[in-house]
């Protein structure tokens, strides 16, 4: 049996450029009354850059929230009235440089719907060409490409923690193993 909670009021915390705040009151099934603290979030666009000798390519970046530097596959926010495949080819682009000559749908999910509506778009992005960056402002990344196998042992030992890379390199496995997208 699935149980709907019932917003009664909803409270606007907090307005940022990236992210709002809210807190919703909601009514349970069993009519008692509860708080639920929800970060409302644009939605972003991950890319799953494979080169044509089945590497990918992946950017290196410090994270602030977790104090390290993270293995990542390109990606970005969604930017007002964009389309989420929009944003990919623009975010591939800048981060990377490269350009691909297909660019489509793979997958999409919830980063984490316990406290956020962010929805992470995926796209596999082949037939690359290489090209210039062209970063944000404030945005810096390293650039590199890695083989399949080795990105599956850094998953294995802790060394990709990024929920979205972690999904996109076993999409990507399953790509590069002719398994389709």
């Amino acid at each position: 049996m699935l149980f709907e909670e019932a917003t009664m009021k909803t409270e606007k915390i907090y307005e940022g450029k990236v992210l709002n705040l809210r807190i919703d009151t909601v009514e349970l099934p069993d009519k008692r009354y509860s708080k639920r603290e929800i970060v409302e979030h644009p939605g972003a666009v991950g890319i799953i850059a494979i080169t044509e000798e089945n590497e990918l390519v992946m950017v290196k970046q410090f994270r602030k929230p977790v104090e390290k530097f993270l293995l990542e596959i390109p990606a970005g926010k969604l930017e007002v009235n964009e389309e989420p495949r929009e944003t990919g080819i623009r975010e591939l682009k800048e981060e990377t440089g490269y350009e691909a000559g297909k660019f489509e749908y793979a997958s999409e999910f919830y980063s984490s719907p316990g406290f956020s509506n962010e929805k992470i778009h995926l796209f596999l992005a082949t037939e690359l060409v290489a090209g210039e960056t062209d970063l944000d402002d404030g945005e810096f990344v390293e650039v590199s490409k890695y083989p399949i196998a080795d990105l599956v042992r850094k998953i294995k030992r802790g060394e990709i923690v990024d929920s979205k890379t972690i999904i996109a390199i076993n999409i990507a496995k399953e790509y590069i193993e002719g398994k389709g997208v």
